[in-house]
């Protein structure tokens, strides 16, 4: 979308377009009426990057209409979050989407080559955060993000994210995903001097509450400098980490 605007406003430049044809064609609707979704088309104008699909309580054949919509008008990157493996299937008979199976996430189109020269760090409590993890790590990828991995390095064995703690000092911004009671946040927050995201996952046996005990205890953190997104929020932890990195990046 980026590049066909600029495309056009270079052809009214080099006097190939009038004026008020280009006019015409940036008025146009800014937005697609399917019927059962209305696809944002300026997203990527506003702010950078197009509309992410969410794929849970959507059909396969609702998501392909979205998805060709956004390719039919120069959208060559697109996320769509929440995908199960039997959606992924049907549409990758007609897609060209990589399909990430412990993310729930699949990627329209290739992933961007060149990368942020400054990286995020993606910290976990345990394996059982994968999930959340993979989506925040994939998606910040998909933004062109340099990305460092640490998972299942919780509380219950601290000296674990100490043997860390160059790879932790020396990124920009770092996500700490984890459940149970939430802690590993509050640990790293306290450790390092940059900005820490921090996801509250639904792990966790009964009075885990299905991740909102974390959830408050991220949210009650004494460590400056730890804010919190919502419970499994993978994607929203990528977008703010994805914002603070990409600061000072040409």
């Amino acid at each position: 979308m980026m590049q066909a605007i600029r495309q056009l406003l270079e052809s009214v430049q080099e006097g190939t377009i009038d004026v008020d044809t280009a006019l015409l064609t940036l008025k146009q609707q800014p937005f697609e009426d399917l019927g059962y979704a209305h696809v944002d088309l300026h997203r990527t104008v506003r702010q950078g990057v197009p509309e992410v699909i969410y794929g849970e309580g959507k059909t396969a054949e609702q998501i392909h209409g979205i998805v060709q919509s956004m390719m039919d008008n120069h959208m060559e990157r697109l996320l769509i979050t929440r995908l199960d493996v039997d959606k992924a299937n049907v549409l990758q008979e007609t897609l060209p989407i990589t399909y990430h199976e412990v993310a729930h996430l699949g990627v329209v189109g290739t992933m961007p080559k060149q990368r942020t020269s400054s990286y995020i760090a993606i910290v976990t409590g345990g394996t059982s955060d994968m999930m959340v993890a993979e989506e925040c790590a994939i998606t910040a990828e998909c933004y062109g993000n340099d990305v460092h991995r640490i998972y299942d390095v919780g509380v219950a064995g601290i000296h674990r994210i100490l043997h860390y703690m160059d790879e932790l000092m020396g990124a920009k911004v770092i996500v700490v995903i984890a459940g149970m009671e939430g802690a590993l946040a509050s640990v790293v927050g306290g450790l390092v001097d940059v900005p820490v995201i921090a996801v509250p996952t639904s792990v966790g046996y009964g009075t885990a509450f299905g991740g909102v005990t974390a959830l408050l205890s991220m949210l009650n953190s004494c460590a400056s400098g730890v804010s919190v997104v919502n419970i499994d929020n993978g994607f929203g932890a990528a977008y703010m980490a994805n914002m603070i990195n990409h600061i000072g990046e040409i």
